[in-house]
């Protein structure tokens, strides 16, 4: 089959982002994930199913079907851009990979078009599933939730040692891969979480950065449209004292660490 007729679900294309990657970027969010972690941003993306949400406006429809031809001409559209600023596609969720297929292929077409590539993922998946896309990826960004297996398991709704050996396996492959640590009170804002994560991180093979990403609850209004409980309760974003305390942890073990990286 044709790359550009290789058929894909996502839910959204945000154009001029420039917080996923270098640059100026297009997001490409696809529907399906294998965690549910409980403050996640975006709900609507667990659920491979196409979905009605309520809003403010009425109710929208969350998730369609669409090939990777047609998502290239809205890609392309932004290529001075790209050019300009070194940026290029990132591929978001959800869990991208999870449409392998489909991720291979827009990937594959970006490079033909001399496209910087990069995916947010969790790696929260087979080896196999993971593998064959790499060598289309300019930039792996990687949550690493975690380090302990129960905590993770209780948070995310899966135990994270598939997850730590996917970051080793990307790491040794020669990937350009970043460490990303979403800080969520209750769960890994801790001294001895951070430093656990980071010293993680240190050990993987070319791994010179680690992002802290501070908690906050802009999905909410996702959870009460969808008819869903919001699970992290009134629980408060962590201070920006906080977050600078915990970055001189991170890089107390040889990381360059970025906060809101």
């Amino acid at each position: 089959m044709d790359n550009n007729s290789v058929v894909g679900r996502i839910f959204d294309i945000q154009k001029f982002s420039t917080h996923d990657g270098p640059g100026i970027r297009t997001i490409v969010f696809l529907k399906g994930c294998i965690l549910r972690c409980r403050w996640c941003c975006n709900p609507e993306s667990q659920s491979y199913v196409i979905q009605r949400m309520k809003t403010k406006d009425g109710t929208k429809v969350v998730g369609y079907d669409t090939t990777v031809g047609e998502v290239m001409k809205k890609i392309l559209q932004d290529m001075p851009y790209y050019r300009r600023s070194g940026g290029g596609l990132t591929l978001s969720g959800g869990e991208a990979l999870c449409q392998t297929e489909f991720v291979k292929a827009l990937l594959s077409e970006c490079k033909k078009n001399g496209i910087n590539t990069a995916v947010e993922t969790t790696a929260c998946l087979p080896w196999e599933m993971i593998e064959p896309v790499l060598p289309f990826l300019d930039n792996v960004l990687m949550d690493i939730k975690h380090t302990d297996g129960a905590k993770h398991e209780a948070f995310c709704g899966l135990r994270n040692e598939l997850i730590l050996q996917n970051a080793r396996r990307i790491a040794e492959s020669g990937a350009n891969l970043t460490i990303r640590v979403p800080v969520i009170p209750t769960f890994n804002d801790s001294e001895e979480e951070i430093r656990s994560i980071a010293k993680f991180a240190a050990g993987l093979r070319g791994v010179k950065e680690i992002h802290l990403l501070p908690y906050h609850r802009l999905g909410y209004d996702k959870y009460v449209g969808l008819d869903r409980e919001y699970k992290m309760g009134d629980i408060t974003p962590p201070s920006k004292e906080k977050m600078e305390h915990l970055r001189r942890i991170a890089e107390s073990e040889g990381l360059t660490a970025i906060i809101g990286g």
